[in-house]
């Protein structure tokens, strides 16, 4: 396996764009999973732009597949006093995989402060059991992360509220805390719409929006916690929200996914 860490490495500037070539243990099917594909979007752009503030907000479109060598292309869409606008594409064989636009924004002084987004309570990740329990997880991707069952329910469950809490840290103990470690990991957990099903079934993320809430990305032992919930499913799609917290309580994003579902 090519550890987190190596694989970001391996971005390499080539003409007016980067390059990486993604091995067959980070794909989920036939495409990098979604995560994957953001956090490569993500490393680009302050490689290509070094001066960028803090991101905070980036929306992803996830239009085709994306495998083997890749490409992607940086452009700066705006930049004001404090903040700066960035579009990436990636691009595999099949053309566009991904579109991605990011917000960076410099802290500015502000009179007002507010921030509700209370982690739930759950046991620390030593005391929570394995989430696929002694069995191999079932995507190549989903082996370079440690999953451990917080609460909510189980893929294929079939119980009727469709949420997940899961502990995840990166097996790469390379990969440190960073946004694009994050974005990897944040899209690790299958779609919550699974715990609906009575058997597997397709499900493949079309669009993810994100806010986050710290300039900095930081928590103890490499876990955060995650929680998703379908909070609409019907017609073939699933909306769900993501809410990502670290070791500490501390909430680092929150999010939605538009989910294609394929049952």
């Amino acid at each position: 396996m090519t550890g987190f860490a190596e694989l970001m490495g391996s971005l390499v500037r080539s003409g007016d764009a980067w390059t990486v070539t993604v091995g067959d243990d980070w794909l989920q099917g036939r495409t990098l999973y979604g995560g994957l594909s953001s956090a490569l979007c993500y490393e680009a752009a302050p490689r290509q732009f070094a001066d960028l503030p803090p991101l905070r907000a980036a929306q992803f479109a996830f239009v085709g597949p994306a495998s083997g060598t890749l490409t992607i292309r940086v452009e700066e869409m705006r930049r004001g006093k404090s903040t700066a606008f960035i579009g990436v594409d990636l691009i595999g064989e099949a053309g566009l995989a991904t579109r991605a636009i990011f917000c960076f924004g410099a802290p500015r002084a502000s009179r007002v402060r507010h921030s509700v987004v209370p982690q739930p309570a759950v046991p620390p990740p030593d005391k929570s059991i394995p989430f696929f329990g002694d069995a191999k997880p079932p995507l190549n991707f989903m082996q370079h992360f440690e999953w451990r069952r917080a609460g909510g329910h189980l893929p294929l469950s079939r119980a009727d509220d469709p949420t997940m809490l899961i502990w995840l840290r990166h097996r790469d103990v390379a990969a440190k805390p960073s946004v694009s470690s994050l974005l990897a990991l944040a899209d690790a957990p299958p779609p919550a719409a699974i715990v609906l099903f009575d058997q597997f079934a397709p499900l493949s993320t079309m669009t993810w929006s994100i806010d986050l809430h710290a300039d900095a990305i930081a928590t103890d032992d490499g876990w955060f916690l995650v929680r998703t919930t379908a909070d609409s499913v019907g017609d073939s799609y699933s909306g769900q929200a993501m809410t990502v917290w670290n070791a500490a309580g501390a909430p680092l994003m929150s999010s939605r996914q538009s989910v294609a579902v394929f049952i």
